[in-house]
């Protein structure tokens, strides 16, 4: 049995995690009502008068707990918790509308604004990750000194209503969804996908719901949030797919930031497949990074020749597709268990020798530590609880990313193998069909995206060097779209500011984020 401590720690290495779902180009669908233009523009703030002058109505957290952890973390008296109301459909205002959920964390010393909080995803909780995972580095950080952190879920997610939620948590526990639905893992059927768009929406609340959870919405909801807040500009740190939703908004409203962090960039213009591809490639990388790390140890399950390391997991994890092994609380590790906690230790290269201890567990035929990591990456309580992320993921990316056809589909799987082998399970590639291929309507963020924006303020994109899931390729490019400056840091881990423990980051943010100076071209911390 794992100690509280331990689950702490993993969860701690599997968050923020990006969770972005693969696709191509998409084909014609079948016919639908009436669809959006691509790109959907921002509605007028005077046809939202009502929503911009509402007042939230601040107070206790304990009721905004979706999950265990969080209400413990909620429970803290420092926090304080509010919703804000947003059109459900912002083309009809005043029609149903939705929930955003926020926690605020009061700026220490004298207070020059709101800076909003979206960890990625997308899918995951701002208000849980600003609670469990933030709020300590805050109490020193220059940026909790003179910045209230707005933890926010995005609509759809956490405690935001209406909440997407597609399957059981027994469903969930049987593998219905897994980390690996991004790389076009998850053989879904056509009758599989038409059932799950209906099932989403019996589910969450109505066809419309699914049609109106992708970023375009969630950026004009950001601004509200920052009306309500009193902001007249919008500060915003946003990693990994908070870099996307930072990047439209900013096309959306340029004429209201004020400061935009961007940490652990999306590329805007890359198309799915070739950002995907470009992804596993990178975290292979990191693979034979952790291959290397391993080999300098005692009895290094991955052998002690690094060449040799993507076949000695394939064939310790390989096994697990026919014969999945004992795990936490009489539960079983499977194949896709034991890649997705990989891919999570792959994050962050501290994580390196709790990855390297899971392995070797699984080489005596025991998954708890390996299922401890996937249970972290998957929101999963010790209950058997799970949160609605990977379910808010799926649905997000229906609207954000291309539609792929079963052709595409197969070939997006054999390119992720070709890229990382080690997640090859040794098995023919069969066609299968997109998950979203039966969505109420077409994706609507269109990419590329942010391109052009004229009129916008200094804003600053961070990229490390060795990030496994946003490679710093495309900070680069995120930074030459958006004209932004761009810090780059030497390490390998995907998100570093706040979490990273990393001073020369973290001060480089904090003065940005004050007098609106970006660093100078060039710009570098070491890991």
């Amino acid at each position: 049995m794992l100690s509280r401590v331990t689950r702490s720690s993993l969860a701690a290495v599997a968050l923020p995690l990006l969770l972005l779902a693969t696709g191509c180009d998409h084909p014609p669908l079948p016919a639908k009502p009436p669809l959006p233009s691509l790109p959907q523009a921002a509605v007028a703030p005077e046809k939202l008068a009502r929503f911009y002058d509402q007042e939230p109505a601040w107070g206790p957290c304990a009721d905004y707990a979706t999950t265990d952890g969080d209400r413990e973390a909620f429970a803290n008296p420092g926090f304080e918790c509010a919703r804000v109301e947003v059109p459900l459909d912002y083309d009809r205002p005043e029609g149903p509308t939705a929930q955003i959920a926020m926690l605020r964390i009061p700026a220490r010393g004298e207070r020059i604004g709101s800076l909003q909080y979206n960890p990625g995803g997308p899918g995951q909780s701002g208000m849980s990750v600003a609670a469990t995972m933030l709020a300590d580095p805050l109490t020193t950080s220059p940026i909790g000194e003179k910045f209230d952190l707005i933890g926010f879920d995005p609509r759809g997610t956490g405690a935001s209503t209406p909440a997407l939620d597609c399957f059981t948590d027994a469903e969930r526990e049987d593998g219905a969804l897994t980390m690996l639905l991004r790389f076009g893992a998850v053989d879904w059927t056509e009758q599989q996908a038409r059932d799950l768009a209906d099932q989403c929406a019996e589910r969450s609340g109505g066809s419309d719901v699914l049609e109106h959870v992708g970023t375009r919405d969630a950026a004009q909801d950001l601004d509200i949030i920052r009306e309500v807040l009193g902001d007249e500009k919008l500060n915003l740190l946003g990693q990994s797919y908070g870099t996307r939703l930072g990047a439209v908004y900013a096309e959306m409203f340029p004429e209201n930031v004020r400061a935009l962090v961007l940490d652990g960039p999306l590329d805007p213009a890359a198309k799915t497949l070739d950002r995907f591809e470009a992804q596993m490639t990178v975290t292979q990388r990191s693979f034979d990074e952790l291959a290397a790390f391993c080999a300098t140890g005692p009895a290094c399950p991955l052998g002690t020749d690094p060449a040799r390391a993507t076949e000695n997991f394939q064939n310790i994890v390989r096994p697990l597709l026919d014969a999945p092994v004992p795990a936490l609380d009489g539960r079983r590790l499977t194949f896709n268990d034991a890649i997705d906690a990989t891919i999570t230790g792959l994050a962050d290269e501290a994580a390196y020798p709790v990855l390297v201890q899971g392995l070797t567990e699984l080489t005596s035929g025991r998954g708890d530590m390996l299922l401890a990591m996937r249970d972290a990456a998957s929101s999963r309580a010790p209950d058997g609880k799970y949160s609605n992320a990977l379910e808010a993921n799926l649905a997000i990316n229906c609207l954000d990313e291309d539609r792929r056809t079963p052709a595409e589909e197969t070939a997006l799987k054999r390119a992720v193998y070709a890229a990382a082998p080690f997640t090859d399970p040794g098995r023919p590639v069969v066609d299968a069909h997109d998950g979203c291929e039966d969505w109420p309507v077409r994706p609507t963020l269109g990419i590329p995206y942010a391109e052009g924006i004229e009129g916008l303020p200094p804003t600053l994109a961070v990229a490390a060097t060795g990030d496994p899931l946003t490679p710093y390729e495309g900070g680069v490019n995120l930074a030459e779209t958006l004209g932004s400056s761009l810090l780059t840091v030497d390490v390998a881990r995907h998100g570093t500011v706040l979490l990273g423990g990393n001073a020369c980051v973290d001060g480089i943010v904090a003065d940005y984020l004050e007098t609106s100076r970006t660093p100078p071209e060039g710009a570098r911390c070491a890991g």
